[in-house]
């Protein structure tokens, strides 16, 4: 059983992605995230993959991370342990590896769940980082990170959610209707499914919400995206107010909404 815990460097400002690019230095890394379960006193194993990018051989520093989710939904992440930080229970494989140039390596972590733990959830981060590159005034600089996010859930951890409202905001250049929604529970969630729509044209629509997560204790703004009849049909131009109708899930939870969105 391996339990090497690496040290944390400061000052993270870190971007999340499925086989990304990260800026400076070509690694790819998935899966984008873990979300997996576990009991109490027993220790859950699993591997990520590292891939290579360049023509050349490129070392990688490992370590964990605390993170949290800033008001306009971006991750930041911290070296400092988060009040209830189950870091101390998570092991990684080794703080650096080498890969080959366009190589591929597995890399195994685990964490040892205590017998006593509550019921909830354990989320921590794994960051990849691009060895430092020495500057010419004899500086370091770190050529680029990727942050892998774990959701354990616990036990009987699991969300309790309620619906707060729909308004209209505007989202990446249009006007959507975005949902509130209240976590209550102690593990996270992310929404999915599909609610009919009737516009003020009479016309019918199709919406499914982002998968962003709900974390335990928040109140999330959920914007429900309207699509097209087929792959490759653009998405619908809204003409407001709108009737909403239908249920979303997180299993095992369902929410039914029945309500309008208008500006």
């Amino acid at each position: 059983m391996f339990r090497s815990l690496a040290r944390l460097a400061a000052g993270l400002s870190l971007m999340i992605a499925n086989a990304a690019l990260a800026q400076g230095f070509e690694a790819q890394v998935a899966p984008p995230r873990f979300e997996e379960t576990a009991q109490p006193g027993t220790t859950f194993r699993n591997v990520l993959e590292i891939t290579n990018g360049s023509t050349r051989s490129a070392r990688f520093l490992l370590k964990t991370a605390d993170w949290q989710l800033a008001p306009d939904g971006s991750v930041q992440f911290s070296d400092a342990l988060a009040p209830g930080s189950c870091r101390p229970w998570v092991g990684i494989e080794a703080p650096e590896i080498q890969v080959a140039p366009n190589g591929r390596r597995r890399y195994r972590f685990e964490v040892a769940v205590p017998a006593d733990a509550a019921d909830g959830q354990c989320r921590f981060a794994i960051m990849i980082e691009g060895e430092p590159q020495k500057q010419a005034d004899g500086s370091l600089q770190v050529t680029g990170r990727i942050g892998i996010i774990v959701y354990l859930t616990i036990g009987k951890g699991a969300p309790v959610l309620s619906y707060l409202g729909t308004k209209v905001e505007a989202v990446q250049g249009r006007d959507l209707p975005v949902i509130s929604i209240r976590n209550t529970g102690n593990a996270h969630a992310r929404l999915a499914g599909f609610l009919d729509a009737i516009d003020a044209n009479g016309a019918k629509v199709t919406l499914t919400p982002s998968s962003d997560p709900i974390l335990p204790g928040s109140t999330r703004a959920i914007a429900l995206i309207p699509i097209g009849d087929g792959p490759n049909a653009p998405e619908p131009k809204l003409s407001f107010p709108l009737r909403l109708k239908g249920t979303l899930e997180s299993p095992p939870l369902r929410l039914d909404l029945d309500d309008s969105a208008s500006k």
